[in-house]
């Protein structure tokens, strides 16, 4: 057998070079806007959570940053906790609510769709975080279209 001589890893060594970025920190130009939606479960995959931190770096670039959380990813921003609303049962059980919390004091702005919150989630609007504005499912499309009509760049993620 061959011999492994390399010491094990500690905590603080690192494993790639993280300081180093390879493309240039686009900014927003003045008036450019952008639009992060959320089709996806919430604690059934990163991509709720990477889109949330996505559409907090897209608002501090200084873009005018919109979250639309529609059929099941209303469930990202419903309020919930264990034993009751605003605990944390586990570590991490918040990283949704916090995080868009964080984003909408930044001044981004969320919307959720009413068709999905009540007959996809069996939620109502006061389940809501707040701050999250309910809106009519014909909106989900027309918030779309109106940023594209905008030029916004648009981060679209289903998953299934």
């Amino acid at each position: 057998m061959p011999e492994v001589t390399t010491p094990p890893h500690k905590d603080g060594d690192y494993f790639v070079n993280y300081e180093e970025k390879v493309f240039e920190d686009v900014q927003a130009d003045e008036g450019e806007k952008a639009l992060v939606t959320f089709h996806t479960v919430a604690f059934e995959g990163s991509i709720g959570l990477v889109n949330i931190l996505q559409a907090i770096r897209l608002q501090r670039k200084g873009f005018e940053t919109s979250v639309l959380l529609y059929g099941p990813g209303v469930s990202l921003g419903v309020q919930r906790g264990f034993p009751t609303l605003g605990d944390e049962a586990f570590p991490g059980a918040q990283n949704y609510s916090a995080n868009l919390m964080k984003f909408m004091k930044e001044g981004g702005k969320v919307y959720a769709c009413r068709f999905a919150l009540q007959m996809l989630m069996g939620h109502g609007e006061p389940s809501l975080l707040p701050g999250i504005t309910p809106i009519a499912p014909q909106d989900v499309l027309d918030i779309v279209l109106l940023h594209r009509k905008d030029n916004a760049f648009i981060l679209d993620t289903w998953t299934v």
